[in-house]
Parts: C-alpha cells; sequence; structure tokens
C-alpha cells in the first residue's frame, strides 16, 4: 500500500497525529486499507476476521498506524490491540519498510516493501496462535498524473504460527492491490489470497477490501424569501470502508462468507455563494455556479455572460484549479523579472504561473512556438485535449488508423484524436444532435463550465466506481 505520491516530491506524509477514541492513524492524504487482513476501521474501532481456529472469529478494538520517510525509505508501522465478543485477544505490531525509487524522466515511481520485524499471538479459549516467521514481499509501480496518481501492486507472503500445543500452521499469502489519488478522492482495493496449512487440512480464505475517500458538491437550499440568496453548494467528504472474507474450511466451519463495513463521520464545508443576474433560467446554471462556488471561476462582477466564447488563458486555469494542481513558485530573487514562456504572456498576471505550470507539465500548448494567444476561444478539440492530457490518458486510444464514431471524423486534427476518442469513451463529451463533434467550433463560457464539472464528476465518482466496485464485484 503506497501513500501519496507526486512528481515534485517522493512522498507526501501528513505529520500530524489524530486521535479518535480507541482508534489513531497518522494518516496521509490518500486511502489504503489497514495491513493485509482485510480489516476495515472507522474513527473509532478496527475490526478484522481471524480464521486460524477453523471458525471466523471477529476482533475488533484499537489500531495504531504511523509512518516515517527518511531520504528514499518509508517505514510504516501497524499495532493492534483487538478482543473478540468472547474475551479472545489479539495483539499484532508488524514494521514494513518501502524502498522508493523516482523515476522524473518516466513520471513514475516504484517501490519494494519488506517487512522490517513483527509480532502476534492470538488466545482463542485455552489455544494460543504466535507468529513465529513472516516473510513478505511487494512491489508496487506508481504513474504520477497531473491530475491523477495511478498504482498498482503485488504482494507475496509466508506466516509460520506455533500453537501452545507445538503445532505448526503455515499460511501462504498472494495478492493485488490497485488505487488512484487525486484532489477530490482516492481509492485503493486489496484482494489477499491465503492458503492455511493446518495439522487438520488446508483451508482458503480470500479477503477484498477497499477504502474510498471523496468530495461531493451538493447544493443547499436557504428557504427565506426575505434574503440576499437562495441557497449555495457545500463541500461533502466521505470516507468509507467496505470488506468481504469468502471462506473454505473443509474441517471446521465449511464454506461462508463474511462482510464488513466502516463509514467516517463525513465533514461538511460551506461555500461562497454566487450572485449572478443572468442565469436565472439558464441550462448551465448549476455548474457555473459550482465552479464560482468552488473558486475555479472568479468573476468580479455580477454578469457571468455565458454565451460568450470562453477563453483558452482562463480555461486553462480553470482546470488547473479543479484539479487542485500545484503550480510553480515565484523566483527567490525578485529583482529578476521572471521570463514568460510566451511573447503573449505577463508573468505579472495573478494566474499566469497556472499556465506556466500546465505548459510544463505537457498539459496544453502553445498556439505557435512563440505565442499562447491567451484571449483567444477554446476550442472543443483543445478543451477535450486539456482534460485527457490532465488525467494522463491520452496513451488508451487504440493503435493509429482507427475511426472516431463522429460523423465529422476526418476533420479532427491528429494531435487531438486520441484525446477525443478517450475522452468520448470516458464519457467527459459527446456530439451534437447528428452526432458531430465540431472540434473546431469555440466553446461558449457556459459549455466549458459543464464540460469542467463533469471533469470533476468522473474524478469524484467515476474513478471510485472502477477502483471499487468494479473491482470487489466482478472479481
Amino acid at each position: 500500500m503506497i501513500k501519496k505520491f507526486s512528481t515534485s516530491i517522493k512522498i507526501l506524509i501528513v505529520s500530524f497525529t489524530v486521535l479518535f477514541g480507541a482508534f489513531i492513524i497518522a494518516p496521509s492524504v490518500n486511502a489504503a486499507p489497514a495491513d493485509y487482513s482485510g480489516g476495515v476501521f472507522n474513527e473509532y474501532t478496527y475490526e478484522e476476521y481471524f480464521f486460524l481456529s477453523g471458525t471466523p472469529i471477529k476482533f475488533s478494538g484499537k489500531a495504531t498506524i504511523t509512518e516515517k520517510e527518511r531520504k528514499d525509505l518509508l517505514t510504516k508501522t501497524y499495532r493492534f490491540t483487538l478482543t473478540s465478543k468472547n474475551g479472545d485477544k489479539l495483539s499484532r505490531s508488524v514494521v514494513y519498510v518501502d524502498d522508493l525509487t523516482e523515476r522524473t524522466d518516466k513520471g513514475q515511481t516504484t517501490a519494494q516493501s519488506t517487512v522490517k520485524s513483527y509480532s502476534e499471538k492470538v488466545t482463542i479459549g485455552k489455544s494460543t496462535y504466535t507468529l513465529d516467521d513472516y516473510q513478505f514481499s511487494e512491489g508496487t509501480v506508481i504513474d504520477n498524473r497531473p491530475a491523477s496518481d495511478y498504482y498498482s501492486g503485488n504482494m507475496i507472503a509466508r506466516k509460520i504460527y506455533k500453537t501452545n500445543t507445538n503445532d505448526l500452521i503455515t499460511v501462504h499469502l498472494t495478492g493485488r492491490n490497485v488505487g488512484y489519488e487525486n484532489f477530490w478522492g482516492a481509492t485503493e482495493t486489496q484482494i489477499i489470497d491465503q492458503e492455511i496449512i493446518h495439522p487438520f487440512g488446508r483451508s482458503y480464505i480470500t479477503s477484498k477490501v477497499s477504502d474510498s475517500k471523496s468530495k461531493v458538491l451538493q447544493y443547499e437550499p436557504h428557504d427565506p424569501s426575505l434574503s440576499s440568496f437562495t441557497g449555495g453548494h457545500a463541500v461533502l467528504s466521505n470516507s468509507k470502508m467496505v470488506g468481504e472474507y469468502t471462506y473454505n474450511i473443509p474441517y471446521g466451519s465449511g464454506k461462508g462468507t463474511i462482510r464488513l463495513a466502516q463509514e467516517r463521520v463525513p465533514k461538511i464545508e460551506r461555500l461562497i455563494v454566487p450572485k449572478f443576474r443572468d442565469l436565472s433560467q439558464h441550462w448551465a446554471k448549476d455548474s457555473i455556479e459550482r465552479l464560482y462556488s468552488l473558486g475555479i471561476l472568479d468573476e468580479s462582477t455580477q454578469f457571468f455572460s455565458p454565451n460568450t466564447p470562453m477563453q483558452r488563458y482562463q480555461y486553462t486555469v480553470g482546470v488547473l484549479k479543479a484539479v487542485d494542481i500545484r503550480v510553480l513558485e515565484q523566483p527567490s530573487n525578485k529583482r529578476a523579472p521572471r521570463i514568460p514562456i510566451f511573447k503573449d504572456l505577463d508573468p505579472k498576471e495573478p494566474d499566469y504561473l497556472f499556465v506556466e505550470s500546465a505548459v510544463e507539465k505537457g498539459i496544453i500548448n502553445g498556439v505557435t512556438s512563440e505565442n499562447f494567444m491567451p484571449d483567444s476561444p477554446i476550442t472543443r478539440v483543445q478543451a477535450v485535449a486539456i482534460l485527457v492530457r490532465a488525467l494522463g490518458m491520452e496513451g488508451r486510444a487504440p493503435s493509429p488508423g482507427y475511426r472516431t464514431n463522429y460523423v465529422d471524423n476526418s476533420k479532427i486534427p491528429a494531435w487531438g484524436k486520441d484525446s477525443v476518442y478517450v475522452a468520448t469513451e470516458l464519457g467527459l463529451i459527446n456530439g451534437d444532435e447528428k452526432n458531430y463533434f465540431n472540434p473546431n467550433k469555440p466553446l461558449t463560457r457556459a459549455q466549458a463550465s459543464a464540460i469542467i464539472v463533469r471533469f470533476l464528476d468522473f474524478l469524484e465518482s467515476d474513478l471510485k466506481q472502477n477502483y471499487r466496485d468494479d473491482m470487489l464485484f466482478l472479481n
């Protein structure tokens, strides 16, 4: 399980510790299951099932997870103090070390994980199970894209337990995890297969667990009629873990399925209220007001002018603000003026660094080698290319020579065809009523707002569907 990665730093660790009742965690900003036992948790409680006795036993209680980074090594410590409803006890302490290698030339990071130290003792009635040996290896690759990081890992492990009657129980584990992280959400899904070699026979356990965090925009009405506004938006931050065990224990409980779920208390944040006077009946009113409330669109008047063209400069800035991309830092020597990346850009403009960052990250190019043409209308193909490049998914188009399904496929420029294909497959855009894409048609400010909101919905919901629900229910 690999935490937050970016192209500018190897790993981002939150330095504070949060304490809620019985559950303590020093988290990074992303989602991740706790260890490799299929357990779930919220702010208060951690719970998992234990199978070595031949019967599934539910343990719950306190879990502590801490992380430390030193140079290219990340050390993760897991400690569990758990009990069952019958008074059985489980204590476990495991330390993993991730050796990180950043390939800035490839925009990727790899990690090799090993176990540094371990201890585990489980008491069930008169029987005890003590972890005598733990061999573990995991490899992970992280693709660092501007709008979202994606990662995938594979693990293999072997545990040997000794009982108080001097029996040995060997557990072979193989598994994989997939995940993503962006400003609007993060999900990691882990699937672990276990083969338990017991003196009484063999049993097989599969655990599936997924941790998801998401931020959702929702409208909050304001009912009083004698007021300066009618309502506004809020950001609702949610976090939920779901898990499932399927087991086959011939010498014990036989076959069965058990499910777990824990949800954290949501966090709600109210946003500023837009007061545009020219949107009351406009079809894009909700999209425009969402972006304004988030600060993605920063208008200084009461008129949005939804049907006028959206400028290249403003659209680029809006997309980068929408995905919360960190811009380049200003030069420390303020006496040396910043040299603009294009002749027609002014480094003194408040949002100039967003455009420079977008160019540096390969999200957008100039119209020519010397000119960005910031005030020119953004076209449909340009707007779509920016979104797909930010996701890093332009390479998911078919091999060259394919056709899109649009009637005017031949008019889509070669440089933007991959992005148009991918954006259509992802549901980010579609054609008009006659299935024309109209690649060179300028976007209005209303249309551009609607496309950015659909992009946010993809980051909020579609990725979670793909990385959690599809993984859990289709595997």
